[in-house]
């Protein structure tokens, strides 16, 4: 899915999270836990065996973290809760008015920012670093963030704010530390980040495996009169029951598959329709994202002829993601085959309206890009989508969406991809 869980369904419905927006919406009519369908009720977690990331990777983070910062003349790096945060230091924390905050120095360990009376819990969630500093409701934690700066002798050096570090805090840093200039974390953070482990890739399988088990579960419950919400709600069940968290869903049926981000208008399953159904969920914290099209009866010619194109499309995006590529020679590969079909060119639709693909990990969107003008190469470790929507206004939507990570000797599925459109799992 080419769009943020909390920004579609923000945009949809104002809940947070894909599975409110099918719960909150006044068409949705929440499962009965005690009346599911008989392929939910067969659903049991898939969690054995998975291995949480530990401090000693996190440890091997940091520095990789470190070395980024002294090439890049850069002193410290300042966090905000999220998944930076976490992906570094495996903290986690409510974002709200209070800041607190981790900054990572260049050498040494982590110093960490806390409203005083928050200090007992986050002394329990802290793991690295012993320098706690707190300050009181009438104090400013910028003034802390500089000392912490001055006191680890890097005053004079660019402090480098993550990405999702809020204005209101850098602005807040900037004037306790008018000397210091403020740069972008980005080349640190995404640096680490953008490079899976082997334990971080096995995560993401496991993530990705339950689910392939949920859609199969999910395509299994379809029905005349089914209305988007109720499938959405089926695979957000599913994928909870499997042991999935922050299970999403996005549908489109009929005509409204053709809307990549969904639409709010209402939809009925009916003989003939498209069902596009995209959904993933986490396993501790990484992430899966697949979009599987099928056709809710026999598919006609037209819809079998642009599902093929569909495919064609993935496949050459994927052939073209080889180690020391570029991501915008992915991105090309995959609007060449639509092009040459007739569709687009560019983002007109008919064709591919948006980017072939995004990173992929702790955030269901990272850097970076399969995308236009992204000349980054390809390296192992990488991880991306491989999606690019075939979008018909008025008839129909196609999208496989299937991600990939790159090894040494090349490309690879997290997923199996989809065989036909009226064979949708392999």
């Amino acid at each position: 899915m080419d769009i943020s869980r909390r920004e579609f369904a923000t945009t949809l419905t104002g809940a947070v999270g894909a599975a409110a927006l099918v719960r909150d919406h006044p068409d949705a009519v929440p499962l009965d836990p005690c009346h599911l369908p008989a392929p939910l009720r067969a659903l049991t977690p898939k969690t054995d065996g998975v291995q949480p990331i530990t401090d000693d990777e996190r440890r091997g983070r940091m520095a990789r973290a470190q070395h980024l910062m002294t090439e890049q003349g850069i002193g410290a790096i300042v966090l905000e809760p999220g998944s930076s945060m976490h992906y570094f230091t495996g903290t986690d924390w409510g974002l709200s008015e209070r800041t607190f905050a981790v900054v990572l120095p260049a050498a040494g360990e982590p110093s960490w920012v806390c409203p005083a009376f928050e200090a007992a819990r986050a002394k329990e969630r802290i793991r690295f670093g012993h320098d706690v500093r707190v300050w009181q409701e009438d104090e400013s934690p910028f003034a802390l963030i500089a000392g912490v700066a001055r006191d680890r002798g890097v005053a004079g050096s660019a402090l480098g704010l993550e990405e999702q570090v809020r204005f209101f805090v850098g602005d807040g840093i900037r004037r306790a530390a008018p000397t210091a200039e403020l740069v972008s974390a980005t080349p640190v953070t995404a640096g680490c980040r953008m490079f899976k482990s082997a334990a971080e890739l096995a995560l993401m399988q496991h993530a990705t495996d339950i689910t392939m088990l949920a859609f199969k579960a999910a395509f299994a419950t379809l029905r005349s009169g089914m209305t988007q919400y109720e499938l959405g709600d089926t695979m957000t069940t599913a994928l909870t029951r499997l042991g999935g968290s922050d299970p999403w869903a996005l549908v489109g049926l009929g005509v409204y598959s053709a809307y990549p981000h969904g639409t709010v208008q209402p939809q009925r399953l009916a003989r003939g329709d498209i069902v596009l159904l995209d959904a993933g969920c986490a396993v501790e914290g990484y992430q899966s994202d697949i979009t599987r099209t099928t056709v809710f009866g026999r598919p006609t010619r037209r819809q079998t002829e642009v599902w093929n194109l569909e495919r064609k499309a993935q496949d050459a995006a994927f052939a073209a993601a080889q180690v020391g590529a570029t991501c915008d020679s992915v991105d090309s590969a995959a609007r060449q085959v639509l092009a040459d079909a007739g569709f687009g060119p560019d983002y007109r639709v008919p064709g591919l309206p948006h980017r072939t693909g995004h990173g992929i990990g702790l955030d269901g969107h990272e850097w970076t890009n399969f995308v236009r003008g992204n000349s980054t190469r390809l390296a192992p470790g990488m991880c991306f989508s491989d999606e690019p929507t075939i979008a018909i206004y008025g008839e129909f939507g196609i999208r496989l969406e299937d991600c990939l990570y790159i090894t040494d000797q090349g490309p690879r599925f997290f997923s199996p991809q989809s065989p036909a459109i009226d064979h949708p799992l392999a």
